[in-house]
Protein backbone atom coordinates (compact mmCIF):
# COMPACT_ATOMS: atom_id res chain seq x y z
CA UNK A 1 0.00 0.00 0.00
CA UNK A 2 1.23 3.21 -0.96
CA UNK A 3 1.64 5.95 1.81
CA UNK A 4 -1.20 8.02 0.13
CA UNK A 5 -3.98 5.06 0.61
CA UNK A 6 -2.54 4.18 4.04
CA UNK A 7 -3.60 7.63 4.91
CA UNK A 8 -6.36 7.86 3.29
CA UNK A 9 -7.73 4.52 4.81
CA UNK A 10 -8.09 6.07 8.64
CA UNK A 11 -10.13 9.14 9.82
CA UNK A 12 -7.64 11.85 10.12
CA UNK A 13 -8.95 15.83 11.07
CA UNK A 14 -8.54 18.67 9.43
CA UNK A 15 -5.22 19.33 8.51
CA UNK A 16 -3.72 22.86 10.13
CA UNK A 17 -3.37 25.34 7.29
CA UNK A 18 0.13 25.94 8.89
CA UNK A 19 0.83 22.80 10.01
CA UNK A 20 4.98 22.25 9.73
CA UNK A 21 6.28 21.53 6.35
CA UNK A 22 6.63 17.12 5.92
CA UNK A 23 10.18 15.83 5.65
CA UNK A 24 13.32 15.83 7.51
CA UNK A 25 13.96 18.55 10.07
CA UNK A 26 18.09 18.31 11.28
CA UNK A 27 18.54 18.73 14.69
CA UNK A 28 22.08 20.97 14.80
CA UNK A 29 24.46 19.79 17.55
CA UNK A 30 26.44 22.50 19.19
CA UNK A 31 30.70 21.86 18.28
CA UNK A 32 32.83 22.80 21.33
CA UNK A 33 36.24 22.92 21.12
CA UNK A 34 39.73 22.68 23.32
CA UNK A 35 39.58 21.48 26.93
CA UNK A 36 37.68 24.85 27.69
CA UNK A 37 34.76 23.26 25.65
CA UNK A 38 33.96 27.01 24.32
CA UNK A 39 31.34 26.70 21.10
CA UNK A 40 32.98 26.20 17.76
CA UNK A 41 31.48 28.37 15.65
CA UNK A 42 33.56 28.02 12.62
CA UNK A 43 32.79 23.53 13.24
CA UNK A 44 28.68 24.65 13.65
CA UNK A 45 28.67 27.02 10.17
CA UNK A 46 30.13 23.59 8.04
CA UNK A 47 27.73 21.48 9.84
CA UNK A 48 24.84 23.92 9.08
CA UNK A 49 25.67 24.69 5.94
CA UNK A 50 25.84 20.71 5.12
CA UNK A 51 22.25 20.53 5.82
CA UNK A 52 21.41 22.94 3.46
CA UNK A 53 23.29 21.07 0.78
CA UNK A 54 22.10 17.64 1.53
CA UNK A 55 18.25 19.12 0.96
CA UNK A 56 16.78 19.05 4.97
CA UNK A 57 13.48 20.48 4.97
CA UNK A 58 14.78 22.54 7.90
CA UNK A 59 16.59 23.00 10.83
CA UNK A 60 16.23 22.55 14.80
CA UNK A 61 18.68 24.39 16.79
CA UNK A 62 19.40 24.68 20.49
CA UNK A 63 17.54 21.11 21.12
CA UNK A 64 18.49 18.65 23.34
CA UNK A 65 20.74 17.12 21.51
CA UNK A 66 21.95 20.54 20.41
CA UNK A 67 23.21 20.37 24.35
CA UNK A 68 20.80 23.97 25.07
CA UNK A 69 20.70 23.30 28.52
CA UNK A 70 24.54 23.55 29.10
CA UNK A 71 25.03 26.81 26.94
CA UNK A 72 24.45 30.06 28.67
CA UNK A 73 22.20 32.30 27.53
CA UNK A 74 24.95 34.36 25.80
CA UNK A 75 25.88 31.13 24.12
CA UNK A 76 22.55 30.03 22.66
CA UNK A 77 22.33 33.50 21.15
CA UNK A 78 25.45 33.00 19.57
CA UNK A 79 25.08 29.83 17.96
CA UNK A 80 21.37 30.56 16.64
CA UNK A 81 23.23 34.43 15.10
CA UNK A 82 25.81 32.38 13.42
CA UNK A 83 22.84 29.58 12.43
CA UNK A 84 21.15 32.28 10.55
CA UNK A 85 23.70 33.57 8.91
CA UNK A 86 24.85 30.48 7.53
CA UNK A 87 21.71 28.85 6.10
CA UNK A 88 18.47 29.86 4.32
CA UNK A 89 16.33 27.49 5.84
CA UNK A 90 13.44 27.33 8.21
CA UNK A 91 14.27 27.18 12.23
CA UNK A 92 12.65 25.42 15.09
CA UNK A 93 14.49 26.79 17.64
CA UNK A 94 14.48 24.83 21.11
CA UNK A 95 13.11 25.70 24.79
CA UNK A 96 15.21 24.77 27.27
CA UNK A 97 13.00 25.70 30.25
CA UNK A 98 10.13 24.21 31.35
CA UNK A 99 8.30 27.13 33.77
CA UNK A 100 6.50 29.43 32.18
CA UNK A 101 8.29 32.63 32.27
CA UNK A 102 11.74 32.14 31.51
CA UNK A 103 10.47 29.84 28.50
CA UNK A 104 9.04 33.30 27.53
CA UNK A 105 11.95 34.58 27.58
CA UNK A 106 13.60 32.37 25.69
CA UNK A 107 11.45 32.75 23.00
CA UNK A 108 11.86 36.10 22.84
CA UNK A 109 15.37 36.08 22.21
CA UNK A 110 14.83 33.33 19.74
CA UNK A 111 12.49 35.82 18.20
CA UNK A 112 14.62 38.62 18.14
CA UNK A 113 17.61 36.85 16.41
CA UNK A 114 15.84 34.84 13.46
CA UNK A 115 12.80 37.58 12.95
CA UNK A 116 10.61 35.84 10.26
CA UNK A 117 12.87 32.76 9.82
CA UNK A 118 11.69 31.48 12.96
CA UNK A 119 8.85 28.62 11.78
CA UNK A 120 8.18 27.83 15.42
CA UNK A 121 9.71 27.04 18.54
CA UNK A 122 9.47 23.50 20.57
CA UNK A 123 8.07 23.55 23.94
CA UNK A 124 8.58 20.14 25.83
CA UNK A 125 5.27 19.20 27.34
CA UNK A 126 5.93 20.51 31.42
CA UNK A 127 3.05 18.17 33.08
CA UNK A 128 1.19 14.83 32.97
CA UNK A 129 -2.33 17.01 33.16
CA UNK A 130 -3.27 18.44 29.80
CA UNK A 131 -4.48 21.79 31.81
CA UNK A 132 -1.52 22.37 33.18
CA UNK A 133 0.40 22.44 29.68
CA UNK A 134 -2.25 24.29 27.60
CA UNK A 135 -2.15 27.04 30.07
CA UNK A 136 1.92 26.72 29.75
CA UNK A 137 1.41 26.86 25.81
CA UNK A 138 -1.19 29.80 25.79
CA UNK A 139 0.88 31.85 28.33
CA UNK A 140 3.86 31.49 25.74
CA UNK A 141 1.89 32.06 22.50
CA UNK A 142 -0.15 35.14 24.18
CA UNK A 143 3.10 36.74 25.52
CA UNK A 144 4.96 36.02 21.98
CA UNK A 145 2.44 34.83 18.97
CA UNK A 146 5.21 32.20 18.51
CA UNK A 147 3.88 29.08 16.54
CA UNK A 148 4.64 25.89 18.86
CA UNK A 149 6.36 22.40 18.12
CA UNK A 150 4.73 20.03 20.85
CA UNK A 151 7.74 18.29 21.93
CA UNK A 152 6.77 14.80 24.10
CA UNK A 153 10.39 13.22 25.36
CA UNK A 154 10.27 12.33 28.94
CA UNK A 155 13.93 11.20 28.85
CA UNK A 156 14.74 14.88 28.85
CA UNK A 157 12.28 16.47 30.25
CA UNK A 158 11.24 13.65 33.21
CA UNK A 159 7.45 14.37 32.38
CA UNK A 160 5.50 11.44 30.64
CA UNK A 161 2.27 12.97 29.32
CA UNK A 162 -0.38 10.43 28.13
CA UNK A 163 -0.75 10.46 24.13
CA UNK A 164 -4.78 10.94 24.84
CA UNK A 165 -3.77 14.18 27.15
CA UNK A 166 -1.48 15.51 24.14
CA UNK A 167 -4.18 15.34 21.78
CA UNK A 168 -6.18 17.09 24.21
CA UNK A 169 -3.53 19.69 24.21
CA UNK A 170 -2.59 20.33 20.63
CA UNK A 171 -6.44 20.06 19.77
CA UNK A 172 -6.76 23.01 22.56
CA UNK A 173 -3.96 25.30 21.01
CA UNK A 174 -4.63 26.75 17.25
CA UNK A 175 -0.96 27.88 17.66
CA UNK A 176 0.45 24.65 18.25
CA UNK A 177 1.92 23.49 14.23
CA UNK A 178 3.27 19.96 14.94
CA UNK A 179 4.27 17.16 17.39
CA UNK A 180 7.85 16.07 18.30
CA UNK A 181 6.95 12.73 19.34
CA UNK A 182 9.62 10.69 21.70
CA UNK A 183 8.26 8.93 24.40
CA UNK A 184 8.83 5.00 23.98
CA UNK A 185 6.80 2.65 22.00
CA UNK A 186 6.83 6.14 19.28
CA UNK A 187 5.03 4.23 16.48
CA UNK A 188 2.03 3.89 18.51
CA UNK A 189 1.99 7.09 19.86
CA UNK A 190 2.78 8.47 16.54
CA UNK A 191 -0.39 6.13 15.26
CA UNK A 192 -3.00 8.05 17.68
CA UNK A 193 -1.77 11.35 17.31
CA UNK A 194 -1.68 11.55 13.66
CA UNK A 195 -4.94 9.87 14.30
CA UNK A 196 -6.72 12.67 16.00
CA UNK A 197 -4.66 16.15 15.35
CA UNK A 198 -4.43 17.95 12.44
CA UNK A 199 -0.91 18.69 12.18
CA UNK A 200 2.41 17.29 10.97
CA UNK A 201 3.58 14.43 13.78
CA UNK A 202 7.16 13.96 13.44
CA UNK A 203 9.85 11.37 15.28
CA UNK A 204 13.00 11.69 16.73
CA UNK A 205 15.56 9.17 18.76
CA UNK A 206 17.73 9.06 16.21
CA UNK A 207 15.72 7.83 13.52
CA UNK A 208 15.85 4.36 14.95
CA UNK A 209 12.01 4.01 14.85
CA UNK A 210 11.79 5.77 11.12
CA UNK A 211 10.38 3.58 8.76
CA UNK A 212 7.42 2.09 11.74
CA UNK A 213 6.98 5.85 12.59
CA UNK A 214 6.25 6.91 8.56
CA UNK A 215 3.56 3.88 8.75
CA UNK A 216 2.25 5.29 11.58
CA UNK A 217 1.47 8.42 10.01
CA UNK A 218 4.55 10.49 10.45
CA UNK A 219 5.11 13.25 8.40
CA UNK A 220 9.27 12.69 8.64
CA UNK A 221 12.22 12.81 11.25
CA UNK A 222 12.98 15.87 13.39
CA UNK A 223 16.17 14.55 14.71
CA UNK A 224 19.80 13.96 14.44
CA UNK A 225 22.36 11.30 12.68
CA UNK A 226 25.99 11.78 11.59
CA UNK A 227 24.24 10.46 8.43
CA UNK A 228 21.31 12.89 7.87
CA UNK A 229 21.43 11.64 4.40
CA UNK A 230 19.84 8.64 4.77
CA UNK A 231 17.59 10.02 6.54
CA UNK A 232 16.28 12.48 3.90
CA UNK A 233 16.90 9.57 1.17
CA UNK A 234 14.07 7.18 3.27
CA UNK A 235 11.50 9.89 3.89
CA UNK A 236 11.64 11.38 0.63
CA UNK A 237 11.61 7.80 -0.95
CA UNK A 238 8.37 7.03 1.51
CA UNK A 239 6.94 9.95 0.00
CA UNK A 240 6.97 9.21 -3.61
CA UNK A 241 7.20 5.32 -3.63
CA UNK A 242 6.06 4.00 0.05
CA UNK A 243 7.64 1.87 2.35
CA UNK A 244 9.42 -0.88 0.01
CA UNK A 245 11.62 2.04 -1.02
CA UNK A 246 11.63 4.02 1.93
CA UNK A 247 13.44 0.42 3.55
CA UNK A 248 16.44 0.27 0.90
CA UNK A 249 17.48 3.87 1.00
CA UNK A 250 17.78 3.18 4.84
CA UNK A 251 18.77 -0.57 5.75
CA UNK A 252 22.36 0.27 5.15
CA UNK A 253 22.50 2.49 7.93
CA UNK A 254 20.63 0.83 10.47
CA UNK A 255 23.76 -0.77 12.13
CA UNK A 256 25.09 2.79 12.68
CA UNK A 257 21.56 4.14 13.74
CA UNK A 258 21.72 1.61 16.40
CA UNK A 259 25.27 2.02 17.20
CA UNK A 260 24.62 5.94 17.91
CA UNK A 261 21.37 5.30 20.21
CA UNK A 262 22.84 4.00 22.67
CA UNK A 263 21.52 5.12 25.96
CA UNK A 264 24.06 6.96 28.27
CA UNK A 265 26.56 7.51 25.54
CA UNK A 266 24.33 8.75 22.00
CA UNK A 267 25.06 12.54 22.36
CA UNK A 268 29.18 11.40 22.73
CA UNK A 269 28.95 8.66 20.20
CA UNK A 270 27.43 11.00 17.82
CA UNK A 271 29.38 13.95 17.68
CA UNK A 272 32.50 11.37 17.46
CA UNK A 273 30.89 10.20 14.72
CA UNK A 274 30.39 13.35 13.13
CA UNK A 275 33.89 14.51 13.58
CA UNK A 276 35.51 11.43 11.71
CA UNK A 277 33.03 12.48 8.94
CA UNK A 278 34.53 15.62 8.75
CA UNK A 279 31.91 17.77 9.76
CA UNK A 280 32.92 18.96 12.94
CA UNK A 281 36.45 19.81 14.39
CA UNK A 282 36.23 18.21 18.17
CA UNK A 283 33.45 15.46 19.22
CA UNK A 284 33.58 17.15 22.74
CA UNK A 285 30.60 17.40 24.81
CA UNK A 286 29.69 19.16 28.13
CA UNK A 287 28.88 17.61 31.58
CA UNK A 288 26.86 15.78 32.81
CA UNK A 289 27.40 14.11 29.88
CA UNK A 290 29.18 11.30 29.23
CA UNK A 291 32.43 11.09 27.00
CA UNK A 292 33.04 8.69 24.48
CA UNK A 293 33.78 4.99 25.09
CA UNK A 294 36.93 3.91 23.86
CA UNK A 295 35.81 0.26 24.42
CA UNK A 296 33.23 1.69 20.81
CA UNK A 297 36.31 2.67 18.66
CA UNK A 298 36.82 -0.15 16.98
CA UNK A 299 32.91 -0.80 16.43
CA UNK A 300 32.26 2.57 15.40
CA UNK A 301 35.08 2.51 12.78
CA UNK A 302 33.43 -0.48 11.15
CA UNK A 303 29.50 1.00 11.66
CA UNK A 304 30.73 4.13 9.94
CA UNK A 305 32.31 2.63 6.95
CA UNK A 306 30.22 0.95 6.11
CA UNK A 307 27.39 4.01 5.57
CA UNK A 308 30.28 5.72 4.06
CA UNK A 309 29.99 3.29 1.42
CA UNK A 310 26.58 3.10 0.98
CA UNK A 311 26.42 7.03 0.50
CA UNK A 312 29.51 6.67 -2.35
CA UNK A 313 27.30 3.83 -4.06
CA UNK A 314 24.17 6.42 -3.47
CA UNK A 315 26.46 9.30 -5.10
CA UNK A 316 27.65 7.09 -7.73
CA UNK A 317 23.99 5.63 -8.85
CA UNK A 318 22.67 9.67 -8.96
CA UNK A 319 25.65 10.54 -11.11
CA UNK A 320 24.65 7.78 -13.49
CA UNK A 321 20.96 8.34 -14.11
Amino acid sequence: MQPSAALESREHPMQHPESLSPGVWGVVATPFQGSTLDVDLDSLSELVEHYEAIGATGLTVLGVFGEAAALTAGERREVLETVVECTALPLVVGVTALATRPAIEEVRVAQDVAGKRLAAVMVQANSAKPETVIAHLDAIHRATGAKVVLQDYPMASGVSIPTPALIKVVTSCDFVIAVKAEAPPTSVAIAELSAGVGVSVFGGLGGQGLLDELMAGAAGAMTGFSYPEALIACVRAWQQDGYEAARRELLPYLPLINFEQQAKVALAIRKECLRERGLIKDPGVRAPAAGFPEALRGSMGTHLREAASALENDTTLARSL
